[in-house]
């Protein structure tokens, strides 16, 4: 029996590009975080234009959804140009929220866009509810993101003496260093991390030495980058907390990862809502198995329960052996009468094969192949190149946009 006292906490996805916001929308995302042209700390990811944004804000609309716009760099003196037009801007399209990390552009929100709530960054390290007050109190914010160095005692006790919402991240990249405050990447690359250029170089590969000598050995390489995040056992007592809003991070993720991962935690969130009560070690199996279908790196627990050591970290030789090449292809058409879908490859396939389709807001299904034919009318045993358009037989009804991935039974 569901718990009428709980509120349902939003599932926050990230946006790489308009195409990615939009796909974490359909596949069950309450709201979708994306970065703009200037002001993000993810400069490398296809950022949005402002039509872009208006798009967004349209798109999530027709779907009850919410956009939030990162503006959190750390801001140097010659970053605040077009700043307040920006905000306006982002007011006028649609956008929910912002997610800031200078208390300036806070404030300066509430004064030029009070529309817009105002999201105080992980970047501000939020670990105490004193911390949040302050912030309430000072400049106003909608919503502190805590942490991810918290622990679940710390979520719980901030969360409950917080006088505005809370946001705690659920999946994906850790940071080495505390709340991302690294200037690994400033010294190494001239690429400032805190102002949208990190270059990852705690993800890097080296070598070990004292002096002249490699402790390392046998040519083997390491890197000292942290495991991902993924917390599939924790979030029944995120929800029991009172967390208002559970973050995926990963805006230079792909499509497949992006539709993977909040399918799988939409499902996981809406059962443990319907239960009102933690899941079996049984049922949580086959939540964690849809999380991990996307993942190429390891993961841990992160913070809420898990003391930290080697076994948070990626501490040893790196290897592409892990790559992950289930996603085989998405569906361009699909004709109703004679059961034939058009599909535009990825990763290799063969007759015979199972496979399982990835469906917006529906159970996943699987098939078998019984023939590939290309654009010429020629019948193939296999594909072997990616981005080619082929046709396949799916006795099921099956959309454009939908996705094809290997099956994998628990």
């Amino acid at each position: 029996m569901r718990n009428t006292e709980w509120k349902k906490p939003e599932l926050l996805a990230p946006g790489g590009d308009l195409m990615r916001a939009k796909t974490a929308i359909r596949y069950g995302a309450d709201a979708v975080y994306i970065g703009g042209m200037n002001y993000s700390l993810r400069s490398r990811a296809s950022n949005f234009t402002l039509e872009d944004i208006a798009e967004a804000c349209r798109f999530a609309k027709e779907y009850g959804a919410r956009i939030h716009v990162t503006v959190n760099m750390i801001f140097h003196d010659e970053d605040y140009e077009g700043l307040k037009e920006y905000l306006i801007a982002l007011e006028k399209a649609g956008v929910t929220a912002i997610i800031a990390a200078s208390p300036y552009v806070m404030r300066l929100a509430k004064e030029c866009a009070p529309k817009l709530q105002v999201h105080c960054s992980t970047q501000m390290s939020i670990t105490s509810s004193e911390t949040a007050k302050f912030l309430k109190d000072t400049l106003d914010v909608d919503r502190v993101v805590l942490a991810r160095e918290c622990t679940m005692d710390e979520v719980k006790a901030i969360t409950e003496n917080s006088p505005v919402e809370t946001e705690a991240f659920i999946h994906g990249g850790m940071c080495v260093n505390y709340s991302g405050r690294c200037t690994l990447s400033n010294r190494m690359t001239l690429r400032d991390a805190n102002r949208g250029g990190c270059a990852q170089s705690c993800r890097w590969q080296y070598r070990l030495y004292e002096g002249e000598k490699e402790l390392t050995g046998e040519n083997r390489i390491f890197t000292m980058g942290s495991k991902d995040l993924s917390t599939a056992s924790s979030m029944y007592e995120l929800m029991e907390a009172g967390v208002s809003s559970l973050k995926i991070e990963g805006r230079m993720k792909t499509e497949y990862y992006i539709a993977s991962v909040v399918s799988g935690y939409r499902h996981l969130i809406d059962a443990i809502y319907e239960k009102g009560a933690p899941l079996t070690e049984e049922e949580l199996k086959q939540y964690r198995h849809e999380i991990r279908r996307a993942e190429n790196r390891e993961t841990w627990g992160g913070f809420y329960h898990e003391d930290t050591g080697l076994h948070s970290l990626i501490y040893h030789e790196n290897s592409d052996s892990t790559v992950n090449h289930d996603f085989l292809g998405t569906i361009e058409s699909y004709n109703t009468e004679n059961k034939v879908a058009l599909i535009q490859t990825r990763n290799p396939f063969a007759k015979g094969d199972r496979i399982e389709v990835l469906r917006p807001g529906k159970d996943n299904q699987s098939f078998t192949v019984e023939w590939i034919r290309n654009e010429k009318g020629e019948y193939l045993e296999e594909s072997r190149s990616p981005m080619r358009h082929l046709y396949l037989p799916i006795s099921f009804e099956v959309e454009k946009d939908d996705m094809m991935r290997k099956e994998r039974v628990l």
